[in-house]
């Protein structure tokens, strides 16, 4: 089975406006096989529909700039390019994400696009697990845990790529004990 190990950010305001729709601008994917080993990653920005333009707070927040997402392709040429990186015809995998955050984007996103999302149903949480784990009575944010694991948090915090390298270390360190 390969763990596809992602991390996802998304259009975003200050005060999160109710008014707004998030919608997925980058993300970010590491395979990683049964024995814990990182086999290839996934990697792109993705322009989005419904606001097109990035506000300041989520530029300085992600590091984003307007014109990665002014350059990237649509949501649908970026699912198929994931999906077929994946391999969800062809390879059992498991989409793992810190949070249920992710899943939901990208379901939303679906919806959107009128794509199908039964894909995603194959999917962890590793936030929730984690917390089981360490018997923690409050979830940690994922810079923390990793930090808490006596890992440097390496990249770029809140860029898809580096989430998602940063929680590969965690999943790859309790590889034999997540539930699926």
């Amino acid at each position: 089975m390969n763990f596809i190990i992602y991390d996802l950010e998304a259009t975003c305001w200050k005060g999160r406006p109710i008014s707004k729709q998030q919608e997925t601008i980058e993300i970010g994917a590491l395979k990683v096989n049964g024995y814990g080993e990182i086999e290839s990653e996934f990697g792109s920005f993705v322009k989005p529909k419904i606001s097109p333009y990035l506000s300041a707070f989520c530029q300085e927040l992600t590091s984003i700039e307007q014109s990665n997402v002014d350059r990237a392709p649509d949501f649908v040429r970026v699912i198929e390019e994931f999906q077929d990186w994946i391999g969800i015809y062809d390879e059992d995998y498991l989409l793992c994400s810190w949070g249920n955050f992710d899943k939901q984007l990208l379901q939303q996103d679906c919806d959107l696009h009128k794509m199908e999302g039964e894909w995603l149903e194959q999917h962890i949480n590793i936030k929730r697990q984690y917390q089981e784990i360490l018997r923690l009575h409050r979830p940690r944010g994922l810079k923390h845990a990793v930090e808490a694991e006596g890992f440097d948090f390496t990249g770029i915090h809140h860029r898809a790529i580096s989430d998602a390298q940063n929680l590969a270390k965690i999943f790859i360190k309790y590889r034999d004990m997540w539930r699926f």
